[in-house]
């Protein structure tokens, strides 16, 4: 097997050199990001001890372990022996012998991908070692028997974070592909990569806030949220987007999309290849689209409730008054999903039913299982962010952005850092990456309400759990069709959560759909990619794992699938399309509109 060659003699020394070299123009780097940050006033916040709450988490652990000594040395030994099976397995490898490896990476494991790691006999031996090391240490969070499966499920979640920062993939002496370039380029990548990184402290005030694409490749209205709209309706909280028709004549119903608001709604219509927005248009949908404002402490005291009656509510009287429709079908996506069956169940107490069938993408509606999400939920860390967000009258969205991050470190911190920092490359310009950096403010009132109320207390399924408009509602009298679309590996609102939701609402139109992927490239799936697939089950069993055993595969992207369920309850008839400004509501600027294009400083 041939083997990429470990630097020799004289690339060593000239390695020292170059080194040398770094450490002298870097200096300089530093000394001008101090001047500035002193300038500006900028400084790192001070932080609080233990803000994640782990030291009892833990302490509990620790306290498991000492009462189970035997399985502690059964787990060293074990190590020990896949220690020495590596040794022997490197020795033979010396040798000329050819060797299984004692440990591989998981599946899609990228970090490991350069050749060097495997055909390198120091590299594959790091490589191997590391993951012997991480094995072992995940591993042991289990050896904590009887510990409170909160606290295991935060120690499993943090063990991972600190097993996936320590990869040598993330240091340039022990990632083959960064010690070639720094020889190759004479460390000016490593010189690239420290003001790289200095330039993301100095966006993020003294917080590191990874460059994740070319934020000048993008512009909404210019090359992404391209699909032709205008602003009919605006509010403190919202405008509504009505999108110039495609097809000459569109269904009867108008069509409804409430996306989050910790998110912006361009994630569905970024550039006209993965644009759902633009899709739903040609199949002849009049689309109303609700974008957020983007909130700053002046809406600090803005609760669920008034984004209820200032979101879909109000969007349901500025759709009939523009159309002359009063029903519609509805999206919600994630949050705005979350927000809009609570709609439905205040309107269904209230004897609205203007909304006749809803879609529900990647919605969480029985939070007793979050996925990692519960490990930033517990009583000490959502004091901590409310005693934050009182301070500020809002959450800032970066901060959601680190959380988000974190639930898939390797590919949105780790694989930047290797970039950006050791490479000293620039980020690809990438549509979806720019979405996600384009971040989002919370109101304290609401997010506080909607942490509490929904992932601590999961208070959305009990009937009359949760009051809004001074109305109890009851999610069990939700009668209206409805479609679930959620995807395999969501990490923020995983399918087996999702599907618990099936088992709430009322009524005999269910549909549940689970799509390939994750928690946005499932969703954004065009069907001209052809990618994924989707499995369907005309049976809605009690358990998640009963659906998918029973589950029918079909290739390909379920938008289509879609379309025909939503058709089946939008009116029966075409009618002439409709145009911006046709009816009672008069336009009030070019979309995409004002509202997103607010940004966090």
């Amino acid at each position: 097997m041939s083997q990429t060659p470990l630097p020799n003699e004289r690339q060593q020394e000239e390695l020292t050199v170059i080194m040398g070299e770094i450490a002298e123009k870097s200096q300089k780097l530093v000394q001008d990001f101090i001047e500035r940050q002193h300038k500006s006033g900028g400084a790192m916040l001070a932080a609080k001890p233990d803000p994640l709450n782990l030291s009892q988490a833990y302490m509990e652990y620790t306290t498991r372990l000492f009462t189970n000594p035997m399985q502690v040395m059964q787990s060293q030994f074990d190590l020990w022996q896949d220690y020495i099976r590596l040794w022997q397995s490197t020795t033979r490898r010396m040798l000329g012998h050819e060797v299984d490896p004692v440990v591989v990476p998981e599946r899609g494991d990228r970090r490991f991908k350069d050749p060097a790691w495997s055909e390198n006999l120091l590299f594959d031996y790091i490589k191997q070692s590391y993951l012997l090391a991480a094995r072992y240490l995940v591993d042991s969070v289990e050896l904590g028997d009887g510990i409170d499966p909160k606290s295991k499920h935060k120690l499993d979640f943090y063990t991972r974070q600190f097993v996936d920062a320590m990869a040598p993939s993330n240091f340039a002496l022990t990632n083959p592909e960064v010690l070639k370039t720094t020889i190759d380029t004479r460390g000016e990548n490593l010189l690239r990569g420290l003001k790289n990184m200095l330039d993301d402290l100095e966006r993020g005030r003294g917080k590191l806030n990874i460059k994740m694409t070319d934020y000048d490749a993008f512009e909404l209205g210019r090359n992404i949220g391209t699909t032709p709209c205008k602003v009919v309706y605006q509010n403190e909280l919202m405008q509504l987007l009505h999108y110039e028709p495609m097809t000459e004549q569109q269904h009867k119903t108008p069509l409804l999309i409430v996306p989050p608001w910790i998110n912006k709604f361009y994630i569905l219509d970024l550039q006209a290849k993965n644009s759902f927005i633009r899709f739903a248009v040609e199949q002849g949908y009049t689309v109303f689209v609700i974008s957020w404002v983007n909130p700053d402490e002046r809406y600090a005291n803005k609760s669920f409730e008034d984004y209820m009656k200032a979101g879909p509510l109000e969007a349901l009287d500025a759709v009939e008054r523009t159309t002359g429709e009063r029903q519609v079908t509805a999206i919600g996506y994630c949050l705005g999903g979350t927000l809009t069956e609570a709609t439905l169940a205040y309107m269904k107490a209230k004897g609205d039913d203007r909304i006749k069938a809803l879609t529900l993408f990647t919605t969480m509606t029985d939070f007793s299982d979050a996925g990692d999400l519960g490990v930033f939920i517990d009583e000490e860390q959502l004091a901590s962010i409310e005693d934050m967000m009182t301070q500020r009258g809002y959450l800032d969205g970066r901060e959601m952005a680190t959380t988000f991050n974190m639930l898939r470190a390797n590919d949105l911190i780790w694989s930047f850092v290797v970039n950006n920092y050791l490479l000293g490359k620039e980020p690809f310009p990438f549509d979806l990456l720019y979405w996600n950096s384009d971040s989002t403010r919370m109101p304290a009132a609401m997010h506080s309400f909607y942490l509490r109320k929904c992932y601590q207390e999961n208070k959305l399924v009990e009937p009359g759990g949760i009051t809004l408009g001074g109305v109890p509602i009851d999610l069990r009298k939700v009668d209206v069709p409805v479609y679930w679309l959620s995807t395999r590996e969501d990490h923020i609102a995983p399918w087996t959560a999702t599907y618990a939701g099936t088992q709430v609402l009322g009524g005999d139109q269910k549909t549940f759909v689970l799509a390939g992927s994750g928690h946005i490239a499932g969703v954004v799936n065009p069907p001209a990619a052809g990618k994924y697939g989707f499995w369907t089950n005309d049976e809605l069993p009690p358990t998640p794992d009963e659906f998918l055993e029973g589950a029918e595969h079909q290739p390909g992207s379920w938008w289509e699938h879609w379309s025909a369920w939503n058709a089946a309850f939008s009116g029966g008839e075409m009618v002439p399309a409709r145009h911006p400004g046709d009816g009672a509501l008069d336009v009030l600027e070019d979309g995409p509109g004002s509202y997103v294009k607010m940004k966090v400083a």
